[in-house]
């Protein structure tokens, strides 16, 4: 993580979200566990900052089963009571059936796709678009793309999907690179994606 680099300011001066910044946001991930996480974390920042949710990432890391979504599809209405009373994660009941409800929808994914991998980079033709954005404020909120994810999605039983999540998801796992051209990650992701 260096000090002296330009990035995006959204990680402000916070440590985590820093290196959050410099190591994952934008990197393209291609694993179904970790694409899972990502899927469960996203709709539990609904309403809520990317600062809260990735402060709490190590609870949700073991409150859902490190996001083995064969494991979290699994979980009964009892374990579902354990985890509201858990203060590590976003006590919102329908946030935590959601992550097992999208578990389930997952896994009917993989079946059909192979992998969630495969499913979720068709929207992008299976290469980050790369954005060429100077400032925060032309960043969209959501794309043709999310809009597309979010309503395929939404028919396949998925759960807090809405576009807006979708796009936030999209950024996340580096089918978009939205870093700032002032950024030093958007050129090392931009060379990584050709």
């Amino acid at each position: 993580m260096s000090k002296n680099k330009l990035r995006c300011p959204w990680p402000k001066d916070d440590p985590l979200m820093i290196e959050y910044h410099d190591r994952e946001w934008g990197v393209p991930v291609h694993d179904d566990r970790r694409l899972f996480e990502h899927l469960v974390l996203d709709g539990a920042q609904a309403g809520l900052s990317w600062r809260t949710i990735l402060h709490k990432r190590e609870a949700y890391r073991k409150a859902m089963a490190d996001f083995d979504p064969v494991r979290v599809a699994r979980f009964t209405p009892s374990k579902i009571e354990r985890l509201m009373a858990n203060p590590g994660i976003v006590r919102n009941r329908l946030k935590i059936e959601s992550a097992v409800r999208n578990a389930k929808a997952m896994l009917a994914v993989q079946r059909e796709f192979g992998t969630f991998d495969a499913y979720l980079w068709q929207f992008v033709e299976g290469r980050p678009k790369v954005n060429r954005w100077k400032s925060l404020s032309q960043i969209p909120a959501q794309s043709k793309e999310s809009d597309a994810m979010s309503k395929d999605l939404k028919q396949r039983d998925f759960n807090f999907v809405g576009s807006t999540i979708c796009y936030a998801m999209m950024q996340a796992i580096g089918m978009v690179n939205d870093h700032l051209v002032s950024c030093h990650r958007h050129a090392e992701l931009t060379r990584k994606s050709k």
